[in-house]
């Protein structure tokens, strides 16, 4: 605050008083500067006020996605993962929340879920692509597009689950190609890829309810070595009444909170610094748990990190396997699962402070 400095000690006021009477002296021609400077006490009000009337920082990401998310296809003719998955989901969801999107930011993409069996067929680098990656992040950002609203048909999201099928292996998960020890916001990595892969049958009905029980038999067996495992785990087997997946969550729930690092982040492992990804899944996990005033302590931590990391477009910078590399299709990924969390944590109605 700039308040202790203008209104602080005799001295302080002294010398603004100098500095005051010598720009009177010497621009008296400047009638704005001089009204300014005598108002002083009117001019720091009004920008406080403007200060407190700025964009919050879930707004401040919206806007930015909003931007990014259709550029993509209309200066590459294509889709991706990362725009037209991971951004446009997160503003599905924020439309679902009550937010303001902008129709245009989401149009192309809403046409081009529409049509699963088109998506193997999307132009683009194959040396970048894991087409069964892309129909599980297509399909998670459909099953949003469902729920907000902006879809009214099944036969869509039908068609989504039933190419998913073909990728489960027998033992329950969805395998993908990941080269990296724990998977990125865009790589997702095997748990997180299950968990949004049982979301997206889930929502096709009762004709996956096979498929979603071995998914979930999976994951109950899964020893999770990360954040992003554990936080997986537990968004998947929330709003379940059976005892040993709510064991398997208690042990989840306690892996995330003893995680936190002081700055109120979480890294991808224990004894990792935080990252903004591993920040944004460990806040979306702890939320299916009870608003307990422990797990409330640990979100508005972690809210805090995201906060506090938020570049002034609006974005975040990538969080990448190893940390510190630049990728866009990261950064963008990054920045929705970042602005997902924020979203969630204000629409839980938690005490947030911008």
């Amino acid at each position: 605050s700039m308040g202790p400095w203008v209104y602080g000690s005799a001295a302080v006021r002294t010398e603004c008083a100098k500095l005051m009477g010598v720009a009177v002296r010497t621009m008296r021609k400047h009638r704005f500067f001089l009204i300014v400077c005598a108002l002083s006490p009117l001019a720091l009000t009004s920008w406080q006020g403007r200060k407190a009337a700025s964009p919050d920082p879930e707004q401040l990401a919206l806007q930015y996605l909003s931007r990014e998310v259709p550029l993509w296809y209309e200066e590459n003719g294509c889709y991706s993962c990362h725009n037209n998955g991971d951004g446009a989901r997160v503003l599905y969801i924020a439309h679902r929340l009550g937010h303001d999107v902008p129709p245009q930011a989401l149009k192309n993409t809403t046409d081009w879920l529409l049509r699963p069996r088109d998506w193997d067929e999307n132009r683009g680098d194959p040396g970048f692509s894991d087409k069964r990656l892309a129909r599980v992040q297509f399909a998670a950002a459909l099953t949003e597009a469902r729920r907000a609203g902006f879809v009214e048909e099944a036969e869509a999201l039908d068609e989504a689950a039933r190419t998913l099928l073909s990728h489960q292996s027998q033992d329950g998960s969805w395998p993908i190609d990941m080269g990296e020890q724990v998977g990125s916001p865009v790589t997702y990595g095997i748990p997180l890829a299950t968990r949004f892969s049982m979301e997206a049958l889930r929502a096709g009905g009762a004709a996956f309810e096979a498929p979603v029980s071995r998914a979930a038999d999976w994951l109950l067996n899964l020893e999770p070595k990360s954040i992003v495992d554990a936080a997986a785990v537990s968004l998947a087997l929330s709003g379940q009444d059976r005892p040993e997946w709510r064991e398997k969550r208690a042990s989840c729930y306690e892996l995330i909170l003893e995680s936190q690092k002081r700055d109120g982040g979480w890294g991808p492992f224990r004894h990792s610094p935080a990252e903004v990804f591993d920040t944004s899944l460990a806040i979306l996990a702890l939320l299916t748990y009870p608003a307990d005033a422990r797990t409330r302590q640990a979100v508005l931590r972690g809210r805090d990190y995201l906060r506090q990391t938020q570049l002034e477009s609006g974005a975040w910078a990538e969080t990448t396997r190893p940390p510190g590399g630049e990728s866009y299709a990261q950064h963008i990924s990054t920045t929705a699962w970042a602005a997902q969390a924020l979203l969630e944590v204000r629409s839980a109605k938690f005490e947030v402070r911008n």
